[in-house]
């Protein structure tokens, strides 16, 4: 595994124009994030992939006509066509026989891709599977918006999968589309193509400010879905694995918000030692933060055997969980573009 993040920091203490200097302190206890990485006007996701990718092959000495499949889970892709992961198999010097695909997801989408992954490193004939997952939602996020803007920042990750025995690895994948409306861009798709309105500021209800190709998020619909859901994964898939949950080595959560991943381990009676974090440097980088986390708070913990719950939630509504087993997994220092 490998990750790149933007070098730009940004600082929550610098909201000021945003946020009343009063309630910034409050703000950030509350959500957890003091600062975040942002993508410079031209970077997109799939450049911090790209960068995250070498990364990876360079460290383990990984030849790139060895990349059977190569997947890109994201929801800031470089276009609408062609499929972004092409054009990444282009820049990666990947064989032209490569299997590329994109995937979109929520934040729930490193899990999902994983799975996808690891089905296809379960099929004969492939025996690599490079899943790069790249966000920037910088791009998508209006800065006037007091919800969202403090929350999001940009960030890029890359998986290896081997063809091995996963026996002991599972998947619980689970979707609610009636929750369609509680993280949504209502804009520049086919129901409602761009048009000369798309880019108009406006006022909305919530008395936040953004144009309609903006990402909308209802953080209490969120905050009690997942409360709802969340939990109740981890716990399901530890019986299902025949797994005690105290025998669980780490427990990762997508990177939502501090006071909700709190909430999930108090709730689980789980050792908060073992829950590692990273929105307090990255924000939330919506699909790229379960491995982001990995890559940035585990590089030196994460041991041989280790037993590892994974558990990504958001847009769709979707939410899906892992329980793996590390074995040989290396992990490279985390990088900056």
């Amino acid at each position: 595994m490998a990750a790149c993040v933007p070098s730009k920091v940004y600082s929550n203490r610098d909201l000021g124009y945003l946020i009343p200097e009063e309630e910034i302190d409050k703000t950030i206890n509350s959500i957890g994030v003091e600062e975040r990485r942002i993508a410079d006007d031209g970077v997109t996701a799939s450049d911090l992939a790209y960068k995250a990718a070498v990364k990876l092959m360079e460290d383990n000495q990984i030849e790139p006509d060895s990349i059977d499949v190569l997947l890109f889970m994201s929801q800031t892709s470089d276009y609408r066509i062609p499929a972004t992961s092409c054009i990444l198999q282009h820049r990666l010097g990947l064989s032209k026989k490569t299997c590329c695909m994109d995937l979109s997801l929520g934040c729930s989408g490193y899990v999902f891709a994983l799975s996808a992954a690891f089905a296809y490193a379960s099929m004969e004939g492939v025996n690599r599977v490079l899943l790069l997952d790249g966000e920037t939602f910088s791009k998508i996020v209006n800065r006037k918006d007091k919800v969202d803007w403090p929350l999001y920042g940009d960030g890029a990750t890359a998986t290896l999968i081997e063809k091995g025995d996963y026996q002991d690895s599972m998947f619980m994948l689970n979707t609610d589309g009636a929750g369609e409306n509680a993280v949504k861009i209502n804009g520049g798709g086919m129901r409602n193509p761009v048009g000369s309105e798309s880019l108009v500021e406006k006022v909305r209800e919530d008395g936040n400010v953004r144009n309609d190709l903006e990402i909308f998020m209802d953080g209490m619909d969120v905050f009690n879905f997942a409360m709802s859901v969340v939990p109740k994964s981890v716990k399901q898939i530890c019986t299902e694995t025949d797994t005690a949950l105290d025998d669980i080595d780490w427990l990762v959560f997508h990177q939502a918000n501090k006071f909700m991943t709190d909430f999930f381990a108090k709730r689980l009676k789980f050792n908060m030692d073992k829950v590692p974090y990273c929105i307090q440097k990255f924000g939330n980088t919506s699909s790229t933060s379960v491995p982001l986390t990995i890559v940035s708070e585990l590089e030196s913990k994460l041991n041989d055997g280790d037993r590892v719950v994974m558990c990504g939630f958001g847009a769709g509504l979707s939410w899906g969980t892992a329980r793996l087993v590390f074995n040989g997994c290396k992990i490279s220092k985390l990088i900056e573009y």
